[in-house]
């Protein structure tokens, strides 16, 4: 575990002598380096003590640590992850980042807790900062509320109003990454999903075919498919992929796209065949 870190701008007061500015907006301006430690040194104590409870002795050592401390700014700059948690220190709400790292054959997580300004949302005090590859040591991190997934850049423009894909749903990330390592690159471009907004509803209620499975979690994936032979894209069909609550039989929406490949539909005719009238409810999330 590494020592806090400023990335604060620095400014002159009427004294002409060098002040350490963290977050001006909330005051958070400080004489010196020592003043700064002192207001966050409650937290970063806390730190370290949830940090060594959780260090394991095949994770990296400090020698270790000092060596890869190169990582943060790049961790900072481009995360794969950012968690915002306000519960982890009293009276003070933390930004987590995350960057998954690979040096040569080596895999490790790098994160780093930080201040974050209120109005500029950038990190200017970094309270601590480490390399891992202790699991449980990232999955406590992984606190509070996801505000920042860089995979969600790979789905965004493939993400509907209404559906569990552009709220970052994980699942429906993970199923629809899956839908384009299968797509066909002569298939309908995902730029241009949006055009086809419109087929949702009508696929949702009047479709051709109903398919449910459950995956591998036991979650009653439903899937309604209907054939638009006379739109003008050629042999196009529109898929909708939902989540059925086995309670109360309403399906949460998860994404959709449309598709010129057969193929494509194909993968989608898996589980138990419906009859539309055996669907009673259908939901957007």
């Amino acid at each position: 575990m590494k020592n806090s870190k400023s990335r604060a701008r620095k400014k002159k007061s009427p004294k002409e002598t060098e002040l350490i500015v963290i977050d001006e907006k909330q005051g958070l301006i400080f004489e010196d380096e020592k003043a700064l430690h002192g207001y966050f040194e409650k937290a970063i104590n806390q730190l370290e003590s949830e940090y060594l409870e959780l260090r394991v002795k095949d994770d990296f050592s400090d020698k270790a640590q000092v060596k890869l401390e190169k990582h943060l700014e790049e961790t900072l700059d481009t995360p794969d992850q950012i968690w915002k948690d306000s519960q982890k220190i009293s009276d003070l709400t933390l930004h987590i980042f995350m960057k998954e790292i690979q040096v040569k054959s080596q895999e490790f997580t790098y994160i780093a807790v930080c201040y974050v300004t209120e109005e500029d949302r950038i990190p200017t005090f970094v309270l601590t900062h480490f390399p891992t590859r202790n699991e449980k040591m990232i999955q406590n991190y992984r606190s509070g509320e996801i505000i920042y997934d860089k995979i969600f850049e790979k789905v965004v423009e493939g993400a509907l109003e209404g559906d569990s894909l552009l709220e970052g749903d994980p699942l429906a990330i993970g199923l629809y990454l899956s839908m384009l390592k299968v797509r066909s690159e002569l298939d309908i471009p995902q730029s241009e999903f949006k055009n086809y907004f419109e087929l949702r509803e009508s696929t949702i209620e009047d479709a051709d075919e109903i398919w449910r499975k459950s995956d591998m979690h036991g979650n009653q994936m439903v899937v309604f498919i209907k054939e638009f032979p006379d739109h003008a894209t050629t042999d196009l069909t529109y898929l909708t992929v939902t989540i059925e609550d086995e309670k109360n039989g309403v399906h949460t929406l998860l994404f959709s796209f449309p598709t010129n490949d057969p193929t494509l539909v194909d993968r989608y005719r898996m589980g138990e065949n419906l009859q539309a009238e055996e669907v009673t409810q259908e939901s957007s999330h």
